[in-house]
């Protein structure tokens, strides 16, 4: 008998999460908690929330389940690994105390201070005066960052002093409310993403992969959870992923151990390749969304038996389809702001394409549910090719109500 495997999770790296695990040779069932309809092929639905873990850890028993692997921060956050290792249940995801890496801007930016960790020039403040004094110093363009957890939308890219000072307003509504804000300088680079599978000070970096943040073409627009993605990254070379692993990967599961708090999970470091090296913009938890769309597709090691590898303390090889796999997002127009939810998509039978439901519902067919809709991605041997056939498998895709970015791997720096 094979595994079975709990992913935790209802978005689009669930999904990818799900259909990885569901071509392993070893997995015999995947059961996806409260997931989609959209994801029906290749998982049992479970109808229970991520957030229920007294539910989840009933379900976990009576099911007999292998391997339980977390999606989102949330549940990570608030202690979901815990709670369910007290149960002697197998899950893989940080504890509580080490997910602060990503639940606290501030906590994870005390922690490379204190190890050299290489990052952007920045300071915490705490109340409105504080971050308006601050900003009165450092003129923009300058980064607002919230310190806790916001979808990915919880950081200004402030590119003048007046963007800046109402971003402060927005987190600081009530001049008598105190809450840690990072103000950080804006560097200047490109950004990717360099995830790994960590057990202590161990480290198995996965492929890189690009992200798009900002809503619009030409990288205009507010800052979201991702509007497209890509992997490889020709762009970024061997030896800058090395400088990334040694200066920035590796430092950060070690400082976690030397703080009492060894790290076990995905870490993703969101970088950036600067004139001075590279820097670290941030630290999360778990897989990146829409990176792992584009990323696990591409793996060919099985991913439960990484995944088990690593908790067994292991060494852990990881080989990768040598395709381009690249995936554009379908959003509901108004996102990362308010949007009409329950409206039809249409012509999804007809994508010859990889569907990742990113937040979909099913009433008399599919419809929109979240500010992400659907991830639709594709192969190429040349970035340009898979480019290409994504784009061209969208307009099968009708939804007058989404939107999505048309320069999805044709930005600069892109094509290098």
């Amino acid at each position: 008998m094979g595994n079975k495997i709990l992913v935790i999770g209802s978005g689009g790296r669930e999904h990818a999460l799900a259909t990885c695990f569901a071509k392993s040779p070893t997995v015999e069932k995947v059961y996806v908690a409260p997931g989609s309809h959209g994801m029906k092929d290749v998982a049992e639905i479970v109808a229970i929330d991520a957030m229920d873990f007294p539910s989840l850890i009933a379900f976990i028993k009576s099911n007999q389940i292998d391997l339980v692997f977390v999606g989102p921060e949330a549940p990570l956050s608030q202690g979901i690994v815990d709670v369910l290792s007290k149960e002697g249940i197998r899950i893989f995801g940080p504890t509580q105390a080490a997910a602060r890496l990503e639940s606290s801007k501030s906590y994870a930016k005390t922690i490379m201070n204190k190890y050299d960790i290489p990052t952007a020039k920045h300071s915490t403040v705490h109340s409105l005066d504080e971050a308006l004094t601050y900003l009165n110093q450092h003129p923009a363009p300058i980064v607002i960052k919230a310190d806790g957890l916001m979808a990915g939308k919880g950081v200004t890219v402030a590119m003048d002093d007046e963007t800046a000072r109402q971003a402060v307003h927005d987190i600081y509504p009530d001049p008598t409310v105190h809450c840690p804000l990072v103000i950080e300088e804006c560097l200047i680079g490109e950004e990717f993403s360099l995830m790994a599978f960590v057990d202590g000070e161990s480290v198995f970096p996965l492929d890189i992969a690009k992200d798009h943040k900002r809503a619009y073409d030409n990288d205009e627009g507010p800052n979201t959870g991702g509007m497209g993605a890509y992997s490889p990254v020709p762009s970024i070379s061997r030896e800058m992923v090395e400088e990334a692993m040694d200066k920035i990967m590796r430092p950060i599961a070690s400082a976690m151990v030397k703080e009492g708090n060894p790290f076990t999970g995905i870490l993703y470091g969101g970088l950036m390749a600067t004139s001075d090296g590279i820097k670290t913009i941030e630290f999360n938890v778990r897989f990146g969304d829409p990176e792992t769309e584009v990323l696990l597709p591409r793996l060919i090691t099985p991913l439960d038996q990484v995944v088990l590898d690593v908790l067994d303390h292991k060494h852990v090889t990881l080989e990768f389809d040598p395709r381009f796999a690249l995936g554009v997002v379908l959003a509901s127009k108004g996102y990362p702001h308010a949007y009409e939810k329950g409206l039809p998509i249409e012509g999804l039978d007809k994508v010859d394409a990889n569907l990742f439901h990113m937040g979909t519902s099913y009433a008399d067919g599919y419809r929109n549910q979240g500010g992400r809709v659907l991830f639709v991605m594709n192969y190429g041997v040349t970035l340009e090719k898979a480019r290409e056939s994504v784009y061209k498998e969208i307009t099968s895709i009708h939804a007058p109500h989404c939107f999505y970015r048309t320069d999805i791997g044709k930005t600069q720096g892109d094509l290098q």
